[in-house]
């Protein structure tokens, strides 16, 4: 009769061995709060990609594993995820976040470590200015914002623009920031420029200057929650303008806060579901008959992605060792996904087009493709 002791000691070996068998990967998201329409997507993408990648063999000859934190979209949370995932779990990666502000709380954490992470969305430039073990597979805001400001002069034709950005949001500042270079010095004027804060739901004030400076449109560089509260407020307080922002407005909670007030705006994004491009295709088909209809968004796209181009960095380096497989994320080319080519530049950011939306009956529809 084997002891108590010795049992244990067995159950330890048999739980080290089994770890032995997976690559675990760590995982930090906002899948509660106010802005879980941005984790939860993305993380419906991770986990698709991990399943997928899985059943087709692992990687090394290892089934990945998912370790994830929800960092209930509060500020502060995704450092103490980082920490968690990396001391407790033992990840070899981190993925994370679709917001820039989470993802920089974060990054510092995963370069003391010497853990890569991988961000999906953070379009903020600092982000990846925190480590070289640091990687993002979106475009980043000097793109978005000089996208969205030749879109302002060339489709909507606005020669005078308001500008509301959030005070509390390195995205919002960071995109408002190179919109504004862009759009200045190709002749256009900013008529006047006000802020807000994350969580504010009355921006009347703020509104009603934008009225009295009589602009052609108006750029909101934030996320979907309040974007879509201030384009409300905006028609009741009469003005028709189009409204316009970034990636920050993807979410269908966007369509459920502000309804038909959208008609008539504009948003900048990383994918389309209806794009028509066989890959899409495929995987929008995928995604939807693993989440129960769920049409994909930008930010599963991004998650969907992040994991394979994990996958072929580890395949390539031929270990899970940080250092061996940072220098692979970083040589990381011509990975096709869902939200297009992942080529890593020595910043360690992914070149890829824009995807144009355009708000019309109470739905989003695909605009155009915007190459870098």
């Amino acid at each position: 009769m084997k002891t108590p002791t010795l049992l244990l000691a067995v159950a330890t070996l048999a739980l080290a061995a089994r770890a032995q068998d997976t690559i675990k990967i760590g995982e930090y998201a906002s899948l509660t709060g106010k802005e879980a329409g941005f984790g939860q997507t993305s993380h419906h993408g991770v986990v698709l990609a991990i399943e997928e990648i899985n059943a087709a063999g692992g990687v090394l000859g290892k089934k990945l594993e998912l370790a994830y934190e929800d960092n209930q979209t509060k500020a502060g949370e995704s450092a103490t995820a980082a920490k968690k995932l990396i001391s407790r779990d033992k990840v070899i990666a981190l993925i994370g976040e679709v917001s820039s502000t989470r993802s920089l709380e974060a990054a510092p954490i995963a370069q003391q470590f010497h853990i890569p992470m991988i961000a999906p969305a953070a379009t903020n430039p600092e982000v990846t200015k925190k480590g070289n073990y640091i990687f993002r597979v979106c475009f980043i805001d000097p793109f978005q914002g000089t996208v969205m400001a030749k879109f302002a002069k060339d489709e909507i034709k606005a020669k005078r623009v308001a500008v509301l950005s959030s005070v509390s949001n390195a995205y919002s500042l960071g995109l408002a920031k190179f919109f504004k270079e862009t759009f200045t010095a190709g002749g256009g004027e900013i008529a006047t420029e006000k802020n807000y804060s994350e969580g504010d739901k009355d921006f009347r004030a703020q509104l009603t200057a934008v009225k009295a400076a009589g602009v052609d449109a108006v750029f909101v560089p934030g996320y979907y929650t309040e974007s879509a509260l201030i384009v409300r407020q905006a028609r009741d307080l009469g003005i028709t303008v189009p409204f316009f922002g970034g990636d920050g407005w993807e979410d269908e909670q966007l369509l459920g806060i502000g309804g038909e007030a959208l008609n008539g705006c504009f948003y900048s994004t990383h994918f389309s579901a209806e794009n028509t491009d066989p890959a899409v295709a495929k995987f929008v088909a995928k995604y939807k008959g693993r989440w129960n209809g769920e049409v994909p968004g930008a930010f599963s796209a991004l998650g969907y992605d992040a994991i394979y181009v994990l996958a072929d960095a580890i395949k390539r380096a031929g270990t899970t060792d940080g250092a061996k497989l940072r220098d692979a994320l970083a040589a990381t080319k011509g990975i096709a996904g869902p939200s297009g080519i992942t080529t890593l530049d020595k910043d360690r950011n992914a070149s890829k087009a824009a995807t144009i939306i355009a708000l019309k009956g109470g739905k989003a529809t695909f605009f155009k493709t915007v190459a870098p």
